[in-house]
C-alpha cells in the first residue's frame, strides 16, 4: 500500500529543525510523501520549501491549505514558488476549511463554500499551468498571470466529503484529501462520486488520499479516548459528522486505526480495498506507540515498493 506520513506533530507543535528530522527520518524508512497541514503555527507551504531543500527525494504534500484567506493568484505563486524550491515534488492539496474557523478566527462569509471552491479552483488550475487568466465571478476576481522558472504545475487535490465538493474534485482537480472518513463510507460514496465526476470530465482515475489516525499500541481503548479527548469536536463539525453518520459511528474515535500489528494492518488494508489510492498516516500516542506505528508502516511500504518494481 502506498502510505505518506503526516510531520509536524499532531498534539505539539515542533521546531523547524525537527521537522527537517522527522522528514529525514520519514524518507529514510521508505515513505514515498510527507504531508503537513496548516494549523495555527508554521506556514505550511514555506515548511515545505525549507524542508526540500534540506531532505532531497521525498515528495512532499499539503493536507490542506485553507482557500478564503488566500487570494488564488497568490496562492498559485507561493506554490509554485515552493515547486521550483523542491525539485517539483509537490502535491498541494487545498479546502474551504471550516465555518467556526473562517468567519470566527478570520472574518470571512462561509456562504456557499462550493461556489466559492468552484470559482477557485476556475482561477487557480490555470494559474498554477501559467496561463493568464481574466476571471470575474460571484465572490472573486483575479486578472493576470503568475511566472516561475522551472516550476511545473503541482498535482492539487481538494478536500472534498460531500456531493458537490466531490463533483467538483473529479471535473477539476486530480482528487480529493479525505479527513475522519472510514472504509464504509469511502466504497460507498467518496470513490464512486469522485470516480464518476472525472469521467464524465474526461480526466484520469483520481487520486484518493485517506487520512487516518493510526496508533499501533497495546491499548487501544485508551489511544481512543485520548482521540475523543483531543479530536472529539471534529464529531461536531458538519461536514466530518456526515461521515461519521455514513460509516455508522458516533464519534471520531471510533475512525482511528488502533491494535496490534496484525489488527492495523487488517485495517489499512479495508482503506485500499474500499479504493483509497493513497493513505496519509498520521501516527498517534505514547512516543513507543508512534514508534511502533511508524515500523509497521514502513514495512508495509516497503513491501508495496518491492511488489512495483517487481511489477
Amino acid at each position: 500500500m502506498r502510505i505518506g506520513i503526516w510531520v509536524g506533530g499532531v498534539q505539539e507543535p515542533m521546531t523547524i529543525d525537527a521537522m527537517v528530522d522527522q522528514v529525514r527520518t520519514v524518507a529514510a524508512a521508505g515513505f514515498e510523501r510527507a504531508w503537513m497541514a496548516q494549523l495555527n503555527r508554521w506556514d505550511a507551504l514555506t515548511t515545505l520549501a525549507v524542508i526540500g531543500r534540506e531532505v532531497p527525494g521525498i515528495a512532499l504534500g499539503t493536507a490542506v491549505v485553507p482557500t478564503y484567506p488566500r487570494h488564488p493568484m497568490m496562492l498559485a505563486g507561493q506554490a509554485l514558488t515552493v515547486q521550483a524550491a523542491i525539485g517539483n515534488r509537490l502535491s498541494l492539496g487545498i479546502g474551504p476549511s471550516h465555518r467556526f474557523i473562517i468567519e470566527d478566527q478570520f472574518g470571512y462569509s462561509f456562504e456557499k463554500p462550493a461556489r466559492h471552491m468552484r470559482e477557485y479552483l476556475s482561477a487557480l488550475v490555470p494559474l498554477l499551468r501559467g496561463e493568464a487568466i481574466s476571471y470575474q465571478g460571484e465572490t472573486l476576481k483575479a486578472e493576470g498571470a503568475v511566472s516561475v522558472p522551472g516550476a511545473a504545475s503541482p498535482s492539487l487535490l481538494i478536500a472534498a466529503l460531500g456531493p458537490v465538493m466531490l463533483r467538483l474534485a473529479g471535473e477539476l482537480t486530480d482528487g480529493t484529501i479525505t479527513a475522519w472518513t472510514g472504509p464504509i463510507t469511502l466504497a460507498n460514496h467518496i470513490v464512486p462520486a469522485l470516480t464518476r465526476a472525472a469521467a464524465a470530465a474526461g480526466r484520469a482515475d483520481p487520486r484518493v488520499v485517506a487520512g487516518i489516525l493510526v496508533s499501533v499500541t497495546a491499548d487501544a481503548a485508551a489511544a481512543r479516548e485520548l482521540v475523543n479527548e483531543q479530536f472529539g469536536m471534529a464529531g461536531q463539525t458538519p461536514s466530518y459528522r456526515a461521515m461519521l453518520d455514513r460509516e455508522g459511528v458516533s464519534s471520531p474515535a471510533d475512525i482511528i486505526v488502533a491494535g496490534d500489528e496484525a489488527a492495523v494492518e487488517r485495517e489499512l488494508r479495508r482503506y485500499v480495498d474500499a479504493g483509497a489510492t493513497e493513505l496519509l498516516a498520521i501516527p498517534f500516542g505514547s512516543t513507543d506507540d508512534q514508534t511502533r506505528t511508524l515500523g509497521l508502516l514502513a514495512s508495509l511500504a516497503r513491501s508495496e515498493q518491492r511488489e512495483m518494481a517487481h511489477d
